[in-house]
């Protein structure tokens, strides 16, 4: 594995003179994702708002949660990964077409994964952490390998993620300047800062495949 510097340059490398189509793409996701749970805060701001009111817009938020954020994730991870390794800047139509290919496929895929953080973090919340960690890589997997059932993705993830959590978190953890600078921005630099870190991700990925023996990009 290489350092967090190493992943953080290779991130930029990549996105010299492509941040257009990476930030374009990412204004757009994070639109969809505030207009999708939005209902979850419209309650506090309705005085009379009524408990089935109340319900009904947080079960459906819930459920485009589910069914629209959720492979917008996949897709948008992926997207990314098709830029880093391949070059590909069509990374806004990519998001939409690995998004609702084998879509059912990636929307369980996706809520096994989080159901099994949930069930950790019932046990307490660092467990919950500290396997959402194991389970990072879920999203790669379930496009990269449709053939792997939707349990076995996060399954597989967790295997490739052994030993490597912490490198992960750290790496997480280096961008903390950056997403502080953000509030000073108002948010708008999280839309340079996402994929700037996205990228950074999917360095990280290759190189764990490149330990389970499988084809990998490097700078």
């Amino acid at each position: 594995m290489r350092t967090n510097q190493d992943y953080k340059n290779a991130a930029l490398d990549r996105l010299r003179d492509n941040w257009s189509p990476a930030v374009l793409a990412t204004i757009v996701i994070t639109i969809l994702c505030l207009v999708c749970t939005g209902g979850q805060t419209v309650p506090q701001y309705v005085p009379n708002a009524n408990t089935g009111l109340i319900l009904w817009l947080c079960g459906g938020s819930f459920l485009l949660s589910i069914f629209v954020i959720n492979p917008l994730i996949v897709g948008y991870d992926n997207a990314m990964r098709l830029f880093y390794e391949r070059g590909d800047t069509e990374i806004l139509s990519n998001l939409f077409k690995i998004a609702t290919t084998n879509y059912f496929h990636k929307v369980w895929g996706m809520f096994l994964m989080e159901l099994k953080v949930f069930l950790w973090s019932l046990l307490f919340l660092i467990p919950g952490i500290i396997m959402s960690f194991s389970y990072a890589m879920t999203p790669y997997i379930l496009e990269e390998h449709p053939e792997i059932g939707a349990w076995e993705a996060s399954t597989r993830s967790k295997e490739i993620m052994t030993g490597h959590r912490f490198d992960l978190f750290w790496l997480y953890l280096s961008f903390i300047g950056w997403a502080l600078l953000c509030i000073l921005t108002f948010g708008i630099g999280l839309f340079w800062l996402i994929p700037y870190m996205s990228a950074s991700e999917i360095g990280f990925y290759e190189d764990l495949k490149a330990e389970q023996g499988e084809e990998a990009v490097t700078p």
